[in-house]
């Protein structure tokens, strides 16, 4: 049963304690969240309308970036607010949905990479087959699979902070509802809910990297047995932007762990809450972009035919 509690509202510090780098700050977060938006829905619009790119590695990859937008959208519209204007308040529901929303892209993303891994496993190991292996079909199962995975881990730990009573202090040492920052405020036993973030956290890395290592390992393998060099360069190509990627997301998350929820630590949490909510978004389509070759190919000739297509 979900306890009472006497918070109806919560008030971010943000980046308060720093004033003369209100502006700034909204300057480069604005012009990062910019850059998220253009690069992300130019390459799902691109992935749609170019038939060369209907293929299953870029069916998963037009899903990163939807993912890379909502989970960008969640936090950095509220940070952007919180930084220019003095009513720096949410709801205590909308903190609830924010965190809700927020948690399950994140998770979502986590088991999308980890899909991605397995599409690269197969490229590699089988790729005269690849298209039959990764049917349409299992590409849509798989894509509703890290969906709702996602949705029902959040719901999960959701349901179980929404378990707390808030009745003190309604100050969030953040720039949105992370999970630490709230907990932090709670005035009732925190046990199941930390356990239930324990959990579905170990649980949800856990899967996500052994589905990635185990599918490195494997590609790993197969790359070295290739007897050509041309082979062997076109197989690490098809997946370097995937380790990239990889490196980035499940670096800062693992570093986010990592951090003890001290005084002493919640500017390098929210810093870190930073690159992995804000900055990766924007990083993951430039990532792909320039080292996947198809991709480029089909942005230049959308280009060209824009460009050939206006009246002289």
């Amino acid at each position: 049963m979900i306890c009472s509690s006497s918070v109806t509202t919560f008030i971010f510090l943000g980046f308060s304690e720093y004033p003369d780098l209100q502006a700034p700050l909204f300057l480069v977060f604005l012009t990062i969240y910019t850059v998220t938006l253009v690069g992300n829905l130019g390459i799902i619009v691109v992935i749609s309308f170019h038939p060369k790119l209907h293929t299953p590695v870029h069916f998963f990859l037009s899903h990163l970036s939807f993912l890379d937008i909502c989970c960008s959208s969640v936090f950095t519209p509220k940070l952007l607010e919180i930084l220019v204007v003095e009513d720096r308040t949410i709801s205590f529901k909308g903190c609830m949905v924010q965190f809700f929303f927020g948690c399950a892209f994140v998770i979502t993303e986590m088991f999308m990479l980890a899909v991605m891994a397995y599409d690269r496993f197969v490229a590699v190991t089988n790729p005269l087959l690849y298209t039959v292996a990764m049917s349409h079909k299992l590409c849509i199962l798989l894509v509703a699979g890290t969906y709702t995975c996602g949705g029902i881990c959040s719901l999960t730990i959701t349901y179980s902070l929404l378990e707390l009573s808030f009745c003190g202090s309604n100050i969030i040492n953040h720039f949105g509802c992370e999970y630490s920052a709230i907990l932090s405020l709670s005035c009732s036993d925190r046990y199941f809910s930390q356990m239930t973030y324990l959990v579905i956290s170990i649980f949800s890395e856990t899967c996500s990297l052994l589905i990635i290592l185990s599918s490195y390992v494997v590609i790993v393998v197969t790359i070295i047995q290739m007897p050509s060099t041309g082979g062997l360069r076109k197989a690490f190509s098809t997946c370097a932007s995937h380790l990239i990627a990889i490196t980035f997301f499940h670096g800062i998350i693992l570093l986010l762990y990592c951090v003890p929820s001290s005084k002493s630590s919640w500017l390098l949490i929210k810093v870190a809450t930073v690159f992995f909510t804000v900055v990766i978004p924007m990083l993951n389509p430039i990532i792909y972009s320039l080292r996947n070759k198809d991709v480029k190919e089909a942005v230049r000739s959308v280009i060209n035919s824009k460009l050939l297509s206006q009246p002289i």
